[in-house]
């Protein structure tokens, strides 16, 4: 079939100027596909219509090859629509112009409004400036100030780029990615929802900000499950209080949960916790610290320093109690001051606010200026000042005094 050129490109125009006119019309993805190729078969019918082969013109088989511009077609206020297997919808774009690329087997459709389906629900409504749609229907791809909702959460997911794949029940928003929840802000590179379980993964410097308790987050992938009110980072992170809108305590580790409902973060891996008051830092691989009440405790080995006193304390568990300004220590504790000090005992109250500790079980007190060691069943004092009863208990036993002599000048 042979078409003169100048003709072929008056039929198009005629047949885009048609269909501009025409009502608003929905298809399903894959009729807008059989539609277009109806289109190209009837441009070149109209164009070859009424043509009469020149005489002296030589035939050939060869058939001429339309341009890219003549294989697109243009379609105005149209509605896409994509089901699965079962007939259940899982996406619809509305649009006022679509076009069809024949070679690329793609829709582009200027500023789409969408709605993207799971089990027959509708999970997101989606707008952006492009929407490229495949084929094949199962991904849809969105270009351009992109905004998704959650109409069930009121979740607001802003990009540059929306991808959705119905079949891995995955939705994708990168490129300078904003979230927005009644909970919690993200900001970060990436962003993949599992609709289904309600699970976001954010990728690239996530920085994740709390309403209540006022926290920020910060680190490079964070998973927020938002039906169970959760935000859990795998990698080193590190987690800021807010009171008045300044920080008040800073914790990190290797890997954290934050329980938005509960308001207990638990730091694991090397966890660190700096208190602003009293200026205390602790250091555990469990922690568990409760926002509420104030409490924080280590199901691991761990160590207390206190920057004020100038002491640090370690043993195989701790609790500080911060509205008393009480550290409760069991198991192997040992408390060093700044001129090398040391009591030893099974258990240890620390009196925070009284510069006081109170020592329970096979205790042992060192000093070296003067060189002195002490060894009974109970002690209390303050460590600092070197000023400490060490007593035998309710058993009466004997307290063991040394006297260490000091070396000849």
């Amino acid at each position: 079939m042979k078409c003169y050129q100048q003709n072929r490109k008056k039929t198009i125009w005629g047949i885009n100027k048609f269909i501009s006119f025409s009502p608003t019309k929905l298809f399903k993805i894959e009729d807008l596909f059989k539609l277009s190729l109806s289109f190209l078969l009837l441009i070149g019918l109209v164009a070859c219509s009424g043509q009469t082969k020149p005489e002296n013109e030589t035939e050939t088989t060869e058939s001429s090859t339309p341009g890219e511009e003549e294989s697109k077609l243009t379609f105005f206020d149209v509605t896409l629509e994509q089901a699965d297997d079962t007939g259940k919808p899982i996406w619809k774009v509305e649009a006022k112009q679509a076009r069809y690329a024949r070679e690329k087997q793609i829709a582009e459709v200027e500023k789409p409004y969408g709605e993207l389906y799971q089990d027959g629900k509708v999970v997101y409504q989606v707008k952006a400036q492009k929407a490229n749609i495949k084929q094949d229907g199962k991904q849809l791809f969105l270009e351009g100030n992109i905004v998704a909702t959650d109409p069930k959460t009121g979740a607001i997911l802003k990009g540059n780029e929306l991808e959705w794949r119905p079949q891995e029940d995955l939705l994708i928003v990168r490129k300078q990615l904003n979230g927005i929840h009644k909970q919690v802000r993200v900001v970060a590179k990436e962003a993949r929802v599992k609709t289904r379980e309600q699970r976001m993964e954010l990728f690239g410097g996530v920085v994740a900000n709390s309403n209540e308790p006022k926290l920020q987050l910060r680190t490079e992938e964070l998973t927020w499950k938002i039906n169970e009110e959760k935000l859990l980072g795998k990698r080193p992170i590190q987690i800021d209080r807010y009171k008045n809108n300044r920080i008040t305590d800073r914790g990190r580790g290797n890997s954290a949960e934050v329980n938005l409902k509960t308001k207990v973060v638990s730091v694991t891996k090397n966890g660190q916790l700096e208190l602003l008051e009293p200026p205390i830092q602790v250091a555990s691989d469990y922690m568990n610290w409760n926002l509420n009440s104030e409490i924080v405790d280590t199901k691991a080995p761990v160590t207390v320093v206190h920057k004020k006193e100038n002491m640090t304390v370690t043993a195989d568990r701790g609790k500080l109690e911060l509205p008393k300004n009480i550290v409760y220590l069991t198991g192997n504790v040992n408390g060093v001051g700044q001129r090398n000090q040391s009591i030893k005992s099974q258990n240890m109250t620390w009196y925070l606010d009284k510069e006081l500790v109170e020592a329970q079980g096979n205790v042992i007190y060192s000093q070296a200026d003067p060189p002195l060691t002490f060894s009974g069943d109970k002690a209390s004092g303050n460590l600092e000042q070197q000023n400490i009863l060490v007593s035998g208990g309710a058993k009466r036993s004997r307290v063991i005094t040394e006297v260490i002599p000091q070396p000849k000048p």
